[in-house]
């Protein structure tokens, strides 16, 4: 079974420049959620791990170099994620192949529904599109203008997390920017914006940015954290409905967007924000 440790994160790579799909390192979803206490299919959430890469490139027949802006959809139920620097890799093989683009789109579809066990939808935005991509804050309330007292960086703590279960039920939408992880393996700090949607007894404010904060030196994964901060809320408040939807800083060339919901069928949209 591939482990984070035998990746090549925080190791010296060789960058290469032919097509190799071999490059991509898939690693078992179930390793970061057993921790979660999550097993088998059963999952109390669906989503997908939305990636944006910007720095996709290849040949023409001609040889004149082609770039693009990819953005693949990664379900998560897939069997497994892939690790970010293994997709960079893979990605920068294509620098030296003379391709269509149809050919990178299949190329992409078959490796990357490979390393995960799932089909990847995906979408390539070429240069004319360009002017169309926006960028978008985050919806809903933010909660880091609060005054607080804070002093715990980790590990996360799920004890910060109540909801007023006296009174009637909210519906709303708040968010923060002030999330922050590490790498498991290199250690290196990983910058988000969350947003979370609820249905449910209101949720103290106070209390979740305390928990946000807390995870400020653990290290895990994009998709792991977001599936742990799911994961919280719903044991300590008990929400009618929950969505979390996270957007990372790219970091070579690439950022991951994890968003898990209770409610099947809902999809997140792809809304850059500045710090992307």
């Amino acid at each position: 079974m591939n482990t984070p440790e035998h990746s090549s994160l925080g190791k010296d790579t060789a960058y290469v420049q032919h097509y190799a799909p071999e490059l991509l390192f898939p690693i078992e979803r179930s390793l970061g959620r057993a921790d979660l206490g999550l097993h088998g299919d059963g999952l109390p959430f669906q989503g997908v791990d939305l990636w944006n890469a910007y720095e996709l490139s290849w040949l023409d027949p001609k040889g004149k170099p082609r770039v693009a802006m990819g953005e693949f959809h990664v379900p998560a139920d897939s069997p497994r994620i892939i690790e970010s620097k293994s997709f960079k890799l893979y990605l920068n093989s294509f620098n030296g192949e003379r391709l269509t683009a149809q050919t990178v789109r299949e190329r992409l579809a078959r490796d990357l529904g490979t390393a995960a066990g799932v089909p990847v939808a995906l979408q390539l935005a070429e240069p004319e599109q360009f002017s169309s991509l926006r960028l978008e804050e985050p919806a809903g309330t933010c909660i880091d203008d609060q005054i607080l007292e804070i002093d715990c960086y980790g590990p996360p703590r799920p004890e910060f997390l109540t909801a007023e279960g006296t009174r009637e039920p909210v519906r709303e939408t708040l968010f923060s920017r002030l999330l922050k992880s590490n790498c498991p393996v290199t250690g290196q700090p990983d910058w988000a914006s969350v947003q979370i949607r609820y249905t449910g007894a209101p949720i103290d404010r106070a209390g979740l940015l305390r928990y946000l904060v807390s995870f400020r030196e653990h290290r895990e994964f994009h998709e792991h954290c977001v599936e742990r901060i799911f994961m919280d809320i719903t044991r300590r408040c008990a929400p009618i409905r929950l969505e979390i939807s996270a957007r990372y800083s790219r970091r070579g060339g690439l950022d991951i967007n994890p968003f898990r919901s209770s409610e099947a069928g809902r999809t997140p949209g792809n809304p850059r924000g500045a710090r992307q």
